[in-house]
């Protein structure tokens, strides 16, 4: 089970509204669930909206009482059953933070992984690649109006996740997240770790990569000992990344617990996390870098940025800390 975080992700969402579209088959196979996950934006003080298409027939009117009842402090509309559901959708609601489509699967790429993220470029660049992916085969054709319309800076964000339990809670308040974020504007920011929140997220971030074995564990207590020695990336004033500086000598810094969240994996955010904590040492008078790995694609990274494998003898006493770890080292003028 995700692990949540409440109250170090509302932040970013206060005075925000979110809007989630959910047509009629997926809603009432899923009834309980969405309600329980907007009762809980509500609670936290979130605008929200909920679109829905369920039939106006007599054997459905319970379901209209439900949500009157259980959501009176959300906007609830109702697509009139002659109108495409997702054009209507697209066509009424206008800056949105976050529009979130719940539907009966989750976009995957060729291999069958989900997509965490992905810019509107990225989505035209792959659509023809990803195939059938979701069971509404018409969702396909409205993914290019999705992406015209953050485009033009009608929407924010856009989620398309799989309905089910806790899904909106999951994708909203988790590192991992738990469907498709679909977005331009992921502007990072690189900077100290300054709140106990930034710390729990680090912790949250940096287990995760313990589990698939490519980091030494760090407890929480050993996260605020060295507190000083850590920086984060952020999006959206969330920690997304997190790196800790780890002293060799006078001119030498070790980049290590390199880690980003799986949620923003191949968004170059890890490039940037690396380039500017080399920016940020380079001031403190570091000139040369070198970090630790196993991890195929923190190697693939570190080659793209121009470190070297290394068997320096200077680093020896290093290196046999971490036997059969591979070294890559880098030097900046």
């Amino acid at each position: 089970m995700p692990r949540l975080y409440i109250e170090e992700y509302t932040h970013s969402l206060e005075g925000k509204s979110v809007c989630i579209a959910c047509r009629e088959g997926i809603l009432r196979d899923n009834l309980n669930a969405v309600i329980s996950d907007v009762k809980l934006l509500n609670r936290l003080k979130i605008k929200t909206a909920l679109y829905h298409n369920i039939a106006n027939r007599f054997a459905n009117q319970k379901y209209f009482r439900l949500l009157a009842d259980r959501l009176s402090e959300t906007r609830i509309v109702r697509v009139p059953p002659d109108a495409d559901f997702y054009s209507y959708v697209l066509d009424h609601e206008e800056n949105v933070h976050k529009l979130i489509f719940l539907e009966r699967k989750a976009l995957v790429d060729p291999l069958g992984n989900r997509i965490n993220s992905v810019t509107t470029q990225g989505v035209r660049q792959s659509i023809n690649a990803w195939g059938d992916l979701i069971a509404n085969t018409n969702f396909k054709g409205v993914l290019d109006r999705i992406c015209s319309r953050i485009d033009s800076g009608h929407y924010d964000r856009v989620h398309i996740l799989p309905a089910g339990k806790d899904a909106i809670k999951y994708e909203l308040f988790t590192i991992e997240g738990w469907g498709t974020l679909i977005a331009n504007d992921f502007v990072e920011r690189f900077q100290p770790v300054a709140t106990e929140n930034e710390v729990r997220l680090i912790d949250g971030i940096l287990k995760l990569y313990t589990s698939e074995g490519y980091l030494k564990p760090r407890t929480k207590e050993y996260l605020i000992l060295n507190r000083n020695n850590f920086y984060v990336t952020t999006i959206d004033d969330i920690v997304v990344g997190c790196v800790e500086k780890k002293t060799i000598d006078a001119q030498t810094a070790e980049i290590a617990a390199l880690a980003i969240s799986t949620r923003f994996r191949n968004q170059r955010v890890g490039v940037f996390t690396v380039q500017a904590f080399i920016d940020e040492l380079k001031k403190k008078g570091f000139k040369r870098f070198i970090s630790l790995t196993n991890n195929p694609n923190l190697k693939r990274l570190y080659l793209s940025m121009g470190f070297e494998p290394c068997q320096r003898p200077e680093y020896n006493e290093r290196q046999t800390a971490s036997p059969g770890v591979a070294m890559y080292y880098l030097a900046i003028a």
